[in-house]
């Protein structure tokens, strides 16, 4: 597996990351950054991007979507809950849609989806080998704001003891929407919030 980093712009600075097989597939998750980043990722690995993956429909995280499948042909994956075509939730359809516990499969890539609801409805969490998705439930040392249409703290302190309950290596480094890398075994032993 081949993995890229990319970042959206200023002032959100979303992470935005490519996984690729070895036999050339690829999915993005989260597309912030323009598609010529994510085409020139795809050039180096010698792949072809085949699903873009959303970890939840917050605006900062699908900033250049449409143009990205429109350039690549990719299926979008997205939660149902979060596919409202508002403006906080801009996403209206996807290709695919989310299911608890859903396995994602891309030749040797297996990318396991779980369903996390706390900061948005359609919040998901996605595990590839060693390599733990985050998107806004989980950041280094902290946990993404619940405040906005949707959220919900006490769904999002279920999803953080859930977490601590599924099957997430401690060496797993944990990729989230926003901010430093970090790994789950730091953050279960560091993360106060992860202290049930």
């Amino acid at each position: 597996m081949k993995t890229f980093h990319l970042m959206g712009p200023a002032p959100y600075y979303t992470n935005s990351f490519v996984l690729c097989s070895e036999a050339g597939n690829a999915l993005a998750v989260d597309p912030v950054a323009a598609p010529a980043y994510y085409q020139k990722a795809l050039d180096q690995a010698g792949a072809k991007l085949r699903y873009i993956l959303l970890t939840h429909g917050h605006f900062d995280h699908i900033g250049t979507l449409e143009e990205l499948k429109k350039a690549t042909g990719a299926q979008v994956v997205a939660a149902g809950e979060d596919l409202k075509g508002s403006r906080l939730f801009p996403v209206a359809s996807a290709d695919l849609l989310l299911k608890d516990e859903m396995l994602l499969e891309l030749d040797e890539l297996k990318i396991r989806c779980w369903h996390t609801p706390g900061h948005t409805p359609g919040s998901y969490c996605f595990l590839c080998g060693d390599l733990f998705i985050t998107g806004d439930t989980l950041f280094a040392g902290s946990i993404g704001r619940t405040d906005l249409e949707g959220g919900s703290y006490p769904e999002m302190e279920k999803s953080l003891a859930r977490l601590l309950s599924l099957p997430v290596p401690d060496q797993a480094q944990v990729l989230p929407g926003h901010g430093e890398f970090s790994t789950f075994g730091r953050e279960k032993k560091t993360n106060g919030f992860l202290q049930f």
